[in-house]
This record gives structure tokens, C-alpha cells and sequence, in this order.
């Protein structure tokens, strides 16, 4: 393997690595993603100028998650590759994850009670243990179970890539990443027309909760078991329900579903060209056939068939946007050994929170300003912005120094000590 001052070095499976060093040019891309997000949010609260004459050119929302689903995709794998422990891997999800969401939970259901916020779905209240449940796993936008929080949705999909992860780590095949981001390239772009849209939650609502759960809980424990055997069961099964769940079930329809787990799996492939650990041209040439595909894709109107729950098209601002978060992640790897503003090193080190709680604030300045603040003067409304962003990024600063760090912290400690062997793979041969 090539040397790479951004990696740590290989180890053997089971042995704990050097904690790798903080990369800026990802935390300022995640800074910028999260800003970008709460822009999108804030335009008809704030904007309604730039919603009618930007947003039908550029989906400024799908920008900035992209951006976040290509840096996940650069970096979770490698996590699970430098822990070597399937158990300690999602231990660390868990403490990274949970928490802030625990706290938007909460939040989003006190706002909710008080009248402050715009309130919860009203599908919840129909299924209120089901909806408890799918949204305990983060898989709820995939099991058709209204978000809570409407952020929440991206979160399904990051889930759906840990699974996939997780499952070609313990299978040993881990390495494919840039093979595995083209299949679902051009799956997005060739079947994504074709599948439905909500099918198993539309006649099986209660069921795809159900079984999905069990499938989940089942299948991770298999991965983790001692015998090799159980083990490959484990893989076929969470494997299996999340190609389901993402193929089958997405309420945003199966191509952008397949365009994000591309995308994501084309992240990972970029780091693979990078530390060496794939060959420089095929895998380049296969991270750009996934590129094109995926804007591509996004043209393409689906089938009435699978307009099952998502009526709408993607559309050209939908593959510009997407375009111009490719552009984004390259140009930020091109620059990661240069100095990154510090402000927006920081914010991406809060990013997870603001991205969780800007929403909720975006929410109390609509209530604050007692009527709909478009109605206002742009002076009383660029003044609004101001407190929104202050708040925002308050909130998520507190939120990240008494919720987010301890919980990591607390994390490390209880996972930290040792690495199980249960749950890992070999290292296979370069590819």
C-alpha cells in the first residue's frame, strides 16, 4: 500500500491503530454542507426572492447533503478498517449518532406540545409504537414511516451504508468499493425508472416495521458471532434488507436512493485511489463513469408504475446540484493540504448538530416573528437571518461541547480497551 500521511498505518486485524489525525478540508466541507442545508430551509421563511428564482435551477438542499454523503462515503469505511471490529465499529456509530438525535427528538417533541413548531406528521399518531421503533433504527424514511424531524431522512440513507459496509467488511470484500459504487451507478440510471416507491410500506405497513427490525437485530448479531458460518448468514441477511429496503421502499424514489449509496460508495473508492489501495486508472475511470451516471440519472422520469409515492421527477436542478457537490468534494481533495478558513473548519466540527437542530430554529423564528417574516421588509428580514445563524450555530455549540463530545468520549472508554476479533475480516489482496 502506498504511504499516505492522511491514513494510518495498516494493522493487523484486531490491534488498535494510532488515532488518525483530523483532516480540515473534510470538516470544512461538512461546514459548508451544513450551511448550505440551512440556507435551503431558511428561503421561505426568509428568501422567498431566491426560492422563485434560484431554486427551480438548484436544488440547494440535495448540494449540500451530497456533499455529506461523499464525505461519509471518503470516510466511515475506514473507521471500520481501522477499528478491525464489526461490535466496536457500530459502538462508536451508536455514541456518535444517538445522542444529538436523542436530543432533536426531544426538542422537536417539546416545540411540538408548546405550538411552537410546525408539529409532528400526523401519520405518527396512527402508528405510534411502529413509528417509535422504525425511527429508533434511523431507517424510518425507508420503512414509510413520516420523519419526525424532516432532516432525519438523510440519516436512513447513511444507515443503509453502514449495513452495506459492515457487510463487505465481514464478507472480506471490502475493497470493491469503486465496483460496487458503478453497479448501483447504473442501476440508478438504467432500473431506477422502473422500481417502485414505497411498495412494502403501501400494503404492508406494519409488517416492513416488523420484520425489518428483526432482520436488523438478527443479522448484526450474526456478524459478530464466532462461526464463520453464522457469520456469512448474517451478511446475506442485513445485505439482502437493505438492497430491499433501498430498491423496494424508499419514499424518494429508487433512483436517487441507488444515486446516493453510489455516490457514497464512490467516496470511498476516491480515498481507495488515493492510499494506493486501488489502481489508480480503472478506479478512477469507474468513479467517473459513476459521476456521469448519476446526473444522468437524475433526468430520467420514472416509470408510472413506480410513481407509487414520489410523483416528481428529479430534474436538471437536481443534477446540477449534484453536479456541483461532485465538484465541491474534488476541488476540496485537491485542496486538502492547504490551510482551511478557520471558521469553517469549526463549523464543520459542529456540522452534525447544526444540521439536526437548525430546523427546529428555523421553526422559533417563524413563531418569533409572528406572521410569515416574507411579508417583511428585507431589511427586518436580513436581520432575522442574523439572529437564525447566531442561534443556529449556538445551539449546535452547545449541543457538540455537553451532548455530542461526552458521548464520544464515553464511547471510547467503554470500547476502547480492546479490540473483539469477533466480527472481522481478512485483509485481501490489493485490487
Amino acid at each position: 500500500m502506498a504511504a499516505n500521511t492522511l491514513t494510518p498505518p495498516r494493522t493487523q486485524i484486531g490491534s488498535r491503530a494510532e488515532k488518525a489525525p483530523r483532516m480540515g478540508w473534510l470538516d470544512a466541507l461538512r461546514g459548508l454542507a451544513a450551511l448550505v442545508v440551512v440556507f435551503e430551509h431558511s428561503l421561505d421563511v426568509l428568501l422567498p426572492e431566491v426560492r422563485r428564482t434560484a431554486s427551480p435551477w438548484f436544488d440547494f438542499g440535495r448540494y449540500g447533503v451530497f456533499v455529506f454523503f461523499l464525505v461519509s462515503g471518503y470516510v466511515v469505511p475506514f473507521s471500520l478498517e481501522r477499528r478491525g471490529s464489526v461490535r466496536q465499529f457500530w459502538a462508536g456509530r451508536f455514541f456518535r449518532l444517538y445522542p444529538a438525535w436523542f436530543v432533536a427528538v426531544a426538542l422537536t417533541l417539546t416545540l411540538s406540545a408548546a405550538g411552537v413548531s410546525y408539529g409532528l406528521p400526523a401519520a405518527l399518531a396512527d402508528r405510534p409504537w411502529a413509528a417509535a421503533i422504525a425511527h429508533m433504527t434511523m431507517l424510518q424514511d425507508l420503512m414509510g414511516v413520516p420523519n419526525a424531524l424532516n432532516v432525519f431522512w438523510t440519516l436512513s440513507y447513511e444507515m443503509v451504508f453502514y449495513l452495506l459496509v459492515t457487510a463487505m467488511f465481514v464478507a472480506g470484500v471490502h475493497r470493491s468499493s469503486a465496483r460496487v459504487a458503478l453497479g448501483f451507478g447504473v442501476g440508478a440510471a438504467m432500473l431506477g425508472v422502473a422500481l417502485p416507491s414505497g411498495l412494502l410500506a403501501s400494503r404492508w405497513p406494519d409488517g416492513t416495521v416488523l420484520v425489518t427490525v428483526l432482520l436488523l437485530a438478527g443479522g448484526l448479531a450474526a456478524m459478530i458471532g464466532r462461526r464463520r458460518g453464522v457469520r456469512r448468514a448474517g451478511v446475506a441477511v442485513v445485505a439482502t434488507l437493505a438492497l430491499a429496503l433501498l430498491l423496494l421502499n424508499s419514499r424518494i424514489g429508487a433512483i436517487e436512493s441507488l444515486c446516493i449509496i453510489s455516490a457514497m460508495f464512490a467516496g470511498t473508492a476516491v480515498r481507495g485511489v488515493q492510499d494506493g489501495r486501488l489502481r489508480t486508472r480503472p478506479g478512477a475511470a469507474m468513479i467517473a463513469v459513476v459521476a456521469v451516471f448519476t446526473l444522468a440519472a437524475g433526468l430520467r422520469a420514472p416509470t408510472t408504475w413506480a410513481l407509487n409515492a414520489n410523483p416528481d421527477p428529479l430534474g436538471p436542478d437536481w443534477s446540477i446540484a449534484v453536479g456541483a457537490a461532485w465538484l465541491t468534494f474534488l476541488g476540496g481533495l485537491a485542496l486538502r493540504d492547504r490551510r482551511m478558513p478557520r471558521a469553517l473548519v469549526w463549523s464543520g466540527l459542529v456540522s452534525y448538530s447544526v444540521y439536526l437542530l437548525h430546523p427546529l430554529v428555523i421553526q422559533g423564528v417563524w413563531y418569533a416573528a409572528g406572521r410569515d417574516p416574507g411579508d417583511l421588509p428585507a431589511v427586518v428580514r436580513l436581520g432575522w437571518g442574523v439572529v437564525l445563524v447566531t442561534a443556529v450555530l449556538g445551539s449546535a455549540a452547545l449541543a457538540h461541547r455537553y451532548v455530542e463530545r461526552p458521548a464520544q468520549r464515553l464511547g471510547r472508554r467503554l470500547t476502547g480497551p480492546r479490540a473483539s476479533p469477533r466480527g472481522t475480516a481478512p485483509q485481501p489482496a490489493r485490487t
